[in-house]
């Protein structure tokens, strides 16, 4: 199978409509990461998602619609806190997980009774959606456990030969995947931090949990219990309290002769003393955004990835945290 790239124009979301109303897949952009689509009616389609991926089976996806799809078709009831939650964040980086109505596969949800519902904010994301006019289940548009894909480069280096299309829309500007929130409760819960914070969803509806997996527990969202985020290399992790082990863990690497690069933000490079840095940069929106880039970049260039933790781990750098641990992950 030949990959094409084709930015969104006329002609390519014609293509991307005809793969999807074939049973294909189609890598489209979002405003967190690449996704890879699949009409959510189609089972087969669906699980051949996985199969692309190499995704385990029991990692549900999310489900994409437009802004003016009528999601009460596919879910039995959208409480008061998540109305109100949709008018503050959507379109937007915020998944919600509603009872489903089963008119999906099964194979989205993974057999759960729950669907994962979102509307990207993405200019690009919108057209393709709308143009197909169909519910798209699509998890990231990489191989099972490696980096998140932020360009369409990234998307081609992993899936080059396993999909048709992939729809260029530049890069991703949120960097990392969206909230991922239950509203299947009396209030709601955060079973994935993201861009939208736990801090953000409190300040309009009053209150909002945090979930955490259990043992031995099936994952009620993705990114909730597998390694996920990986670069093509070894990799540590350090708290920002204990980076001056970390520098000394980096100058024994160099010394033995290994390429070795720090990842960190900005305010931690400043306060170590080393040459090899992938810096994340200063704000939070900046470091979420260039996560992926730089651990993709990262993977090129290092034997040994050498991450640390930023000072600041709440509001969107929980999410950040959250994806360094689960891509640092023995």
């Amino acid at each position: 199978m030949q990959t094409k790239i084709f930015y969104i124009d006329e002609n390519s979301l014609e293509l991307s409509k005809q793969i999807i109303l074939d049973g294909g897949a189609v890598a489209f952009p979002t405003e967190t990461v690449y996704g890879l689509g699949a009409n959510a009616f189609d089972t087969a389609a669906v699980e051949n998602i996985f199969k692309i991926k190499g995704r385990p089976n029991d990692n549900p996806l999310i489900v994409h619609v437009h802004s003016d799809y009528d999601i009460s078709t596919l879910v039995e009831y959208v409480p008061d806190y998540a109305i109100k939650l949709k008018k503050a964040f959507l379109p937007g980086p915020l998944t919600m997980v509603y009872k489903s109505k089963g008119n999906v596969s099964k194979a989205v949800s993974c057999g759960l009774d729950t669907l994962a519902v979102r509307i990207p904010a993405h200019e690009g994301a919108q057209k393709f959606l709308k143009y197909v006019g169909l519910p798209i289940a699509a998890p990231s548009a990489n191989i099972s456990k490696h980096v998140s894909p932020v360009t369409a480069e990234h998307v081609y280096s992993d899936l080059d030969g396993k999909i048709p299309l992939i729809l260029d829309g530049g890069k991703c500007c949120g960097g990392i995947e969206s909230t991922v929130l239950d509203c299947t409760g009396e209030i709601p819960v955060v079973l994935r931090s993201g861009l939208v914070t736990r801090e953000m969803i409190a300040q309009i509806v009053g209150q909002c949990d945090q979930y955490v997996l259990k043992d031995g527990e099936r994952a009620r969202s993705p990114g909730m219990k597998y390694k996920h985020y990986s670069p093509r290399c070894a990799t540590m992790l350090y708290r920002f309290d204990g980076r001056e082990d970390a520098v000394k863990q980096y100058n024994k690497s160099i010394a033995d002769g290994v390429k070795a690069y720090i990842l960190c933000d900005d305010k931690t490079a400043k306060l170590i003393n080393a040459e090899n840095i992938l810096n994340l940069g200063t704000t939070e929106e900046q470091i979420a955004s260039n996560l992926y880039l730089k651990l993709r970049e990262g993977e090129k260039v290092a034997q040994l990835i050498i991450a640390i933790i930023p000072e600041k781990q709440d509001g969107v750098m929980a999410g950040v945290v959250n994806r360094l641990t689960k891509a640092c992950k023995n």
